[in-house]
């Protein structure tokens, strides 16, 4: 049962400034329908919105994208955060970051930088960010980093085409000083839910990465922090979606909209609010689309009525949930208590597998099947 009274506070901000991005990750979260840089939320706006984050609770903040150095105003965002007591990691994908720049930033008050991993070898790297020479900007950004006593980490999507470099990949981070290597499998929205086809790996590669992973994190124990985020499809088990529904972090998006997470726009009939129109405060705590999926009191669907998980797992992702059945209302397939289950064993049942087809790269105006 949700307790009475009002929600509790929300302690994360991913502060999505741009969905322009120097890269074209097939596996990108963004969504299929990109945001236009005419309609971005400008220096003012994002500074008020950092204000009243950190008058709700708000220590955290994440700044991404898109690639958030394509900001010019970036300093600026980031003073902003830094004057209203709300910590700020970079989440970039090192493409654009000079020391001038770095410097400019740790200057406004930035805390930490999270950078983007394709895979540890160069040209697979390229081939899957879909750019020459990304992984040498990366290359050059964690040096930088270091070199300016930045807390560094890296953060590698997995699917089919890197998942067999897991232990390469963590020796990289452990190369470039990284303090924390996050692992986290693909989940399957915006650009990763049209790619699924060509990402999607086998139960025997997972099995062998958690392994490797699992060794690793006997090794670097003190030295590196290792984070395995666990696969939706493959374990039968429900994840909470993010942390619960308007539960413990929000997301504002370029135009300003503001998400429970961050491929809730997918969802029908949500109709999400924009910080252009309300306070903060207002969407958190009494805005339709926030208090509509919120606790366990809302229409759970199949077994989630009577599970003992429910206050756990709160019926698992209302998007996968979406992206799987059409229905966000529905048991989370990735449940094996769900009628829907069926989904996924077939979708992961190796004897019903096909080659894997060509990416269609994140790009503004691409061809969408």
């Amino acid at each position: 049962m949700t307790p009475a009274g009002p929600p509790a506070r929300p302690w994360a901000l991913l502060a999505e400034l741009t969905h322009a991005c120097p890269l074209h990750c097939p596996y990108c979260s963004n969504p299929l329908e990109l945001a236009r840089r005419s309609g971005e939320l400008g220096t003012d706006e994002w500074a008020d919105v950092l204000r009243q984050a950190a008058a709700l609770g708000v220590v955290h903040t994440h700044l991404s994208g898109g690639e958030p150095l394509l900001r010019p105003d970036l300093e600026r965002i980031v003073a902003a955060a830094e004057a209203a007591g709300v910590y700020t990691q970079l989440v970039t994908s090192g493409t654009g970051l000079d020391e001038p720049r770095l410097g400019a930033l740790r200057a406004a008050g930035l805390r930490s930088v999270q950078l983007s991993v394709q895979h540890s070898d160069a040209l697979t790297n390229d081939r899957i960010a879909g750019r020459p020479s990304a992984f040498a900007a990366k290359e050059r950004a964690a040096a930088l980093v270091r070199a300016a006593g930045l807390p560094l980490g890296l953060n590698v999507v997995l699917h089919r085409d890197n998942l067999d470099s897991v232990g390469d990949l963590i020796d990289l981070g452990e190369a470039w000083g990284a303090d924390r290597v996050e692992l986290a499998n693909t989940q399957f929205y915006g650009w990763g839910l049209l790619n699924r086809a060509a990402l999607l790996p086998t139960r025997e590669q997972l099995a062998r990465a958690r392994e490797t992973v699992e060794h690793r994190r006997e090794r670097l124990a003190g030295r590196m922090d290792l984070v395995w985020v666990v696969p939706d499809y493959f374990d039968g088990i429900a994840k909470p979606c993010m942390g619960g529904w308007g539960a413990v972090s929000l997301t504002v998006t370029p135009d300003g909209t503001a998400l429970p997470c961050p491929a809730a726009a997918a969802l029908p009939g949500l109709d999400p609010p924009n910080v252009r129109d309300h306070p903060l405060a207002w969407i958190w705590d009494e805005s339709p689309a926030f208090t509509r999926y919120r606790g366990t009191d809302w229409r759970m669907t199949g077994p989630c009525g009577t599970c003992p998980r429910r206050e756990e797992d709160f019926g698992g992702c209302r998007c996968q949930a979406y992206a799987l059945t059409g229905d966000p209302a529905r048991t989370d397939p990735a449940c094996a208590l769900s009628p829907d289950h069926t989904l996924l064993t077939t979708l992961t049942d190796p004897r019903t597998a096909a080659p894997p087809p060509p990416y269609v790269y994140r790009r503004p105006g691409a061809s969408v099947p």
